[in-house]
């Protein structure tokens, strides 16, 4: 097996490289003067099962075309006998289904393309809608992170704490967070206007008053929903309140938006590369990978 850590997951590429103790390839990247982008393997594929770590974060569409670049040169020029990729924040996969008339289903284009490309298997972290992926034409697994992240807390003293989900469909979040760290469970209603995506919550009581209290969450970008996700936990007396979020993309002063909001911390994973992505999920694609036959 080969890593080949991609221009936009340099850091997460090594650290899997490194546990499972496998040969890394380097790719050598630029970007021409007109934004296209310029890849170039730095080493031999032939034959081998080759394991791309590229996330897709913005600039989601430059991330997409470097793997796109990466899957088919690798597979179709150097002849490599097998492409996974690991795509940790799987851009457009929130775009799922048509809601209204006309909506472009995306995640079904993007899948379709990697796989014309060469690639035969998809590991991603917390899609947007897990259940999805299951009807699409090549096999991709969806790990989770929210134990990492609990875990996180947990070894920071905050056993005990109170964790909360967005959304009731994100119930599951909350529970997994609660098996670790033992303090019990619940959700903030949120409902999202289909056409203008703004989100409100319903402001129901949550049993933390005097508690510490995690919001979990799969995406933070604007921040609009965990300020107010964040506000409202303040006002029902939580201790102190943290934010949770696999993926931290963070678009203009989402962090800002919701320290002043009351949050006592962010903490993100390494899927997408910030200042507060402080949990790896290095050791969650490394296992999984070996349980899919890589070999230490």
């Amino acid at each position: 097996m080969i890593i080949v850590p991609g221009p936009a997951s340099q850091k997460l590429g090594r650290k899997i490289a490194e546990l499972l103790k496998q040969k890394i390839v380097p790719i050598e990247f630029k970007r021409f003067p007109d934004g296209e982008s310029y890849i170039r393997f730095d080493g031999e594929v032939e034959n081998e099962d080759v394991v791309m770590v590229q996330t897709t974060s913005p600039p989601q569409n430059e991330n997409l075309v470097q793997l796109l670049l990466m899957a088919d040169t690798a597979f179709k020029d150097l002849k490599a006998k097998t492409i996974t990729a690991v795509v940790p924040y799987f851009a457009y996969a929130r775009q799922d289904q048509s809601f209204r008339p006309g909506e472009a289903p995306s995640v079904k284009t993007i899948v379709t393309l990697l796989q014309t490309c060469g690639v035969s298997k998809i590991f991603t972290v917390n899609s947007h809608n897990p259940a999805i992926l299951k009807t699409l034409q090549i096999p991709i697994e969806d790990l989770s992170a929210i134990p990492l992240l609990a875990e996180h807390f947990k070894n920071k003293g905050f056993n005990g704490a109170f964790s909360l989900a967005l959304g009731k469909k994100g119930l599951a979040t909350a529970v997994e967070a609660a098996k670790i760290l033992e303090g019990g469970y619940g959700y903030i209603s949120t409902q999202r206007d289909r056409i203008t995506g703004k989100v409100t919550i319903e402001k129901k009581s949550l049993p933390v008053k005097d508690r510490d209290a995690i919001i979990f969450d799969d995406i933070i970008s604007s921040g609009g929903t965990m300020a107010k996700a964040v506000a409202w936990t303040r006002k029902q007396g939580a201790r102190t309140i943290h934010a949770a979020c696999v993926h931290l993309l963070l678009i203009g002063d989402a962090e800002s938006r919701i320290i002043q909001s009351g949050a006592d911390s962010i903490v993100g994973t390494d899927s997408v590369s910030s200042h507060i992505s402080v949990v790896s999920v290095a050791p969650l694609i490394a296992e999984a990978l070996v349980k899919r036959g890589a070999k230490r």
